[in-house]
């Protein structure tokens, strides 16, 4: 996220642990013997089987932009087509000790969506790719990158992440380190979010704050870019796993802060073909989060490549005509652009929000009330159907020559859709 969108985002504008103290109570976790609540990802529509592959990504000749200290250093995660042969259990959607970090009280599962700290057994719900799978020939394929929401890890976004994976293309999401709610590596250590400990400083100049992330979060972009052309020389991934991206086909895909992310990144690497932004804001605030817009220098520059934008129904979303920076950006660019707004929807709603959270809040993690401020009242299937198709259909487009031309303009299949070119 930027600007005002999610609930970190809403506590850097206001700069207060306020913003945190009015959400839930801890409930008793599973060490009290009280049962946790239970979620699943909904099944991926492709063809294929999926595989996917974690690793550490270093470059030791740049600080990290958050810990003094220290240089940076990130992990991503493969999701590829895999043999139909691969056998072994799926790939839990976080780590144990990520999963209990997500869903306590310091974790983003409170702060960005209001669950219960202790209520849900996150490290519990599982993928639906086997780890390190051996790779389907028949690449190479496309690939597209993922990053998610500002405090968001980079498992947030896995079913619509599976669902490319499974029709076709390598997807890497990538998470950012100190700024995402956990990070865990393979060592054991858990690197938790620097974010929420911001939130009681008075001189906090949250646009400050904001462009720190999105600078980081681009390069890190870029040093993943460098990175996949060696993947070759790695040892500890599938067989095969390099020679199945075709780095010439590059697309990237992010929400909230990950869809700025994915729209800068496009405006400062030639590397990149096609972007989608996931109803991220495309302008910063000034110094006390609330007054001033300014605009970073893909709004005003513009692209020449193919860009989508999709919104959502939240208060300051909709189409790019009521957003500075999507305007701006839709003035000033050449390449093909669209926009397209899902009605019944909120700020979460592009992300595994939509179908986790409904079926956390049947079992009481959270509110009815907070269930629609973070998802809207757009029934979950509905949603993820929508969503799937849209991405699909653009980067199927743009990466491989396939028109279904869902795009083309408003689609019966999709009247939840609000479409404008």
């Amino acid at each position: 996220m930027t600007g005002t969108r999610g609930r970190i985002g809403a506590a850097l504008l206001l700069a207060a642990l306020a913003a945190t103290a009015a959400l839930p109570a801890p409930a008793a976790s599973a060490e009290t013997g009280t049962r946790q609540a239970t979620a699943q990802l909904p099944s991926p529509t492709g063809p294929f089987a999926i595989g996917t592959a974690s690793l550490r990504i270093a470059d030791d000749s740049r600080p990290d932009p958050w810990t003094a200290g220290r240089t940076r250093e990130l992990m991503v995660s493969v999701w590829y087509p895999a043999a139909r042969s691969a056998d072994g259990p799926r790939a839990p959607y976080m780590t144990a000790a990520a999963g209990a970090h997500f869903g306590g009280p310091d974790g983003v599962g409170l702060i960005n969506y209001a669950v219960t700290p202790g209520s849900t057994d996150w490290s519990g719900i599982r993928t639906h790719a086997r780890t390190d799978a051996p790779v389907l020939p028949g690449g190479p394929r496309p690939v597209v990158l993922y990053s998610a929401g500002l405090g968001d890890p980079r498992t947030w976004g896995t079913a619509l992440v599976e669902d490319l994976a499974s029709r076709g293309y390598v997807v890497v999401t990538v998470d950012h380190t100190y700024e995402a709610s956990e990070v865990a590596f393979p060592d054991g250590e858990l690197a938790t979010s620097v974010l929420p400990g911001m939130l009681g400083d008075p001189n906090l100049d949250i646009g400050a704050v904001l462009r720190r992330s999105l600078d980081a979060r681009v390069a890190d972009t870029r040093l993943v870019l460098d990175r996949l052309g060696c993947l070759g020389d790695r040892s500890d991934l599938p067989a095969g796993l390099a020679a199945a991206m075709d780095l010439g086909r590059i697309g990237m895909a992010g929400h909230s802060a990950g869809g700025f992310t994915a729209l800068q990144a496009m405006h400062d690497d030639p590397r990149i073909a096609a972007a989608i932004d996931l109803d991220g804001q495309l302008h910063f605030p000034g110094p006390d989060g609330q007054s001033g817009v300014f605009l970073p220098s893909v709004a005003e520059d513009g692209l020449d490549r193919p860009f989508l934008l999709m919104g959502t129904r939240s208060p300051d979303s909709g189409s790019y005509h009521r957003q500075p920076g999507w305007d701006a950006l839709w003035q000033h660019s050449t390449g093909w652009h669209a926009d397209v707004t899902l009605e019944g929807s909120r700020h979460a709603s592009y992300t595994d929000a939509a179908t986790l959270l409904p079926q956390l809040a049947r079992q009481g993690a959270l509110s009815p009330a907070d269930l629609r401020s973070e998802v809207g009242d757009l029934p979950p299937a509905r949603t993820e159907a929508a969503t799937r198709a849209y991405v699909a259909s653009f980067f199927d487009r743009w990466l491989r020559g396939h028109d279904d031309h869902l795009l083309d303009g408003p689609s019966a299949r999709f009247p939840e859709m609000t479409y404008e070119r």
